[in-house]
């Protein structure tokens, strides 16, 4: 087995050999240690103050919520884990240089920072998923019940919680010298870093990007369609010739459907810009034995992914079109904003499907 001290997505992941990790009289660098103490201090900051706040916003109107406003939602509380429980211990990590709790912590620690991920990242998907369905196939979106539970957004938080199981068996706390005590993880030598780091980047980066990327791309293609029709056929033409079923079925979409598009495809570009450099440096600093991995690039890189958390709300406030106010509003009580900017989902849905009804009578 081989050990390392550091989290697998924390900023203290080294390829030095095995000698090196072990190795209790290695310093650090302590003016980038007060630089990475300095960035994270400020995502933390950010983060916290921006999806609380958001958080909160949401919280007040709740009775008026929206599908996309529950998925919004949760997608908060996962940056807010992400926020304080993988950039706070990475903080409080890098000042006190060592890891000081008992191995449960140690265990509950790492677990979190990884459901963070997970939640974050398929919280994004299951958004996607469910704007390709309202733009693609509205006739599915009217029909569906309204929920107790919200599904897409159950199986999100069950896919990061199963997902990050391996974290409790991997990190436990070591004792590296006489009464010294690291988080360290146990890898199988040599292949154990390598196959978990690359499957970890699979299934929390790779594949949901992919999965992303084929729902915007069919959304664009059916928005394409709607606003063709529009532009080269008149009333008249509509009722007479039959329609494309792809068409038919986005006939209807409306300017705030396709707001809420907008907003997926701007959250969908923030997680790719955030979390690319941090895998690539991941991948990079386990498969090349040569990887600069203690130079201050490759440390900074790996902290800015953290920004995302940041990132998200602020892309919801802008869309919604009262950023900052929204938070502003916090401070006094009782305040409530007469009109939302988005029509509640089943309002939407079921104009489009009268106008469809109107338009299949009519034939």
């Amino acid at each position: 087995m081989i050990k390392r001290k550091m989290s697998l997505f924390t900023s203290n992941e080294t390829n030095s050999s095995f000698k090196k990790e072990t190795s209790l009289d290695t310093p650090r660098d302590e003016s980038l240690a007060r630089v990475e103490i300095a960035i994270l201090s400020i995502i933390f900051l950010c983060a916290a103050v921006l999806n609380f706040g958001l958080l909160l916003v949401l919280w007040k109107r709740r009775k008026q919520m929206s599908r996309m406003r529950v998925f919004v939602f949760h997608l908060c509380l996962a940056d807010l884990v992400v926020t304080f429980f993988q950039v706070c211990p990475q903080l409080m990590w890098d000042i006190t240089d060592r890891f000081s709790g008992p191995d449960m912590l140690c265990r509950l620690v790492k677990y979190l920072q990884v459901v963070g991920m997970f939640a974050s990242t398929y919280m994004i998907v299951v958004m996607t998923i469910d704007r390709y369905q309202a733009i693609c196939n509205p006739m599915v979106t009217f029909q569906r019940r309204r929920a107790r539970w919200n599904v897409p957004v159950c199986i999100a938080w069950g896919i990061a919680l199963i997902g990050s199981l391996p974290q409790i068996f991997i990190f436990s706390q070591v004792e590296i010298a006489p009464g010294v005590f690291e988080c360290w993880a146990d890898f199988i030598r040599p292949w154990g870093l390598k196959t978990y780091i690359t499957w970890t980047t699979l299934v929390i980066f790779v594949l949901p990007i992919m999965t992303v990327v084929v729902c915007q791309v069919r959304i664009c293609r059916a928005i394409q369609i709607n606003l063709y029709m529009k532009t080269h056929q008149n009333e008249e033409d509509v009722i007479k010739q039959p329609l494309p079923s792809r068409a038919s079925s986005v006939a209807g979409v409306s300017k705030a459907r396709i707001k809420t598009v907008k907003m997926t495809v701007v959250i969908v570009l923030a997680y790719i810009l955030c979390w690319s450099p941090f895998f690539t440096v991941q991948l990079w600093s386990v498969w090349d034995d040569d990887a600069p991995t203690e130079s201050a690039v490759f440390t900074i890189l790996m902290l800015l992914s953290s920004l995302n958390s940041c990132a998200n709300p602020c892309i919801y406030l802008l869309f919604s079109g009262k950023f900052p106010r929204r938070i502003m509003a916090l401070l006094c009580t009782g305040q409530r904003s007469g009109k939302e900017s988005n029509p509640d989902e089943a309002t939407v849905v079921s104009t489009l499907y009268m106008s469809l009804k109107s338009v299949s009578d009519t034939r």
